[in-house]
């Protein structure tokens, strides 16, 4: 998949990226080697398609970095609807706070600077979630797994990040925490009979689970 390829899809997608994407992105990219935890613009446009498809009105995203995914999903939300996100940067998610309130999303947002897991915990144990995007640290995806699952409705969404880890979740030579936290994950989520699962090769693999 070559830059001019993704470029080429994403400019034959409904929701191409705006002036604010575009100073978002730009912002971003100042930050350095951390800029590549941005998702791509193809991601974000699934995202939104996939938010509107289960007509999602309420939506948590585990990992908000500087707000691109955040926005994509709240672009997406049911009129009415609300995305929580759980982050620890304040220094990062300041760039999201100010590119939502560019995009007029500012009102379907809520951030919390805290570790996910306590935001998490603390949430009505009730299933009414209808999006869950996770993209944070690998070694704690199991543990925000377990927290969410119980609380997304039947027919909603769970949507986990870099699953595929740039191939090394399939060289048995790579034994990294991340590596292993991740295969640990995939494992976990195959098995588990509450929802099905299809694993996307695209990206740096994203798995989409459907609960049952």
């Amino acid at each position: 998949m070559t830059d001019e390829i993704r470029s080429y899809a994403v400019a034959h997608g409904t929701w191409r990226p705006d002036p604010v994407v575009r100073e978002l992105q730009a912002e971003t990219a100042e930050l350095g080697d951390a800029a590549g935890m941005q998702i791509g613009d193809d991601q974000g446009q699934l995202l939104t398609l996939l938010a509107r498809l289960i007509g999602a009105r309420r939506a948590v995203e585990v990992g908000t970095f500087t707000g691109y995914s955040s926005m994509c999903i709240a672009r997406g939300l049911a009129e009415g609807g609300s995305l929580l996100c759980c982050d620890v940067s304040a220094e990062w998610t300041e760039i999201g706070r100010r590119a939502w309130a560019a995009a007029g999303l500012a009102d379907r947002i809520e951030l919390r600077i805290a570790p996910a897991l306590d935001t998490l915990r603390a949430l009505p144990e009730v299933a009414d979630i209808d999006l869950v995007f996770i993209d944070a640290d690998k070694p704690s995806y199991a543990a925000y797994w377990a927290e969410l699952v119980p609380r997304v409705r039947p027919g909603g969404l769970l949507l986990a990040d870099n699953v595929l880890w740039s191939g090394r979740i399939a060289d048995p030579d790579v034994a990294d925490a991340n590596t292993a936290a991740l295969r640990a994950f995939n494992d976990l989520v195959a098995s588990d009979d509450r929802v099905e699962t299809v694993v996307l090769t695209a990206f740096d693999g994203l798995t989409i689970a459907r609960r049952l």
